[in-house]
């Protein structure tokens, strides 16, 4: 079952279990903004395809709710050569 994290991997924002996200085999988890930014449009992590993670339904949430832990990876704004992420 997907942990459905609860944030942008690469500038920490927020992401809903409902919102529009990305993630690569390993659930790395990013927000659109910083997808746009990556090299190829790939994980930054491990070089992988980034597909739109599914929505879980809400009712499916009660008993399966999103993960809390935040994965926060600092290394990844110079990834993207972009260093304005730090600010939004």
């Amino acid at each position: 079952m997907l942990e459905i994290r609860p944030n942008c991997e690469c500038c920490d924002r927020d992401i809903a279990p409902s919102a529009e996200a990305y993630i690569c085999t390993f659930e790395c988890t990013w927000c659109p903004e910083c997808v746009e930014r990556f090299p190829n449009g790939s994980c930054p992590n491990c070089g992988g395809d980034l597909q739109r993670r599914p929505v879980r339904p809400a009712a499916a949430l009660v008993n399966n709710p999103a993960s809390q832990v935040r994965v926060f990876s600092p290394d990844c704004l110079p990834k993207t050569g972009r260093s304005e992420l730090a600010a939004l």
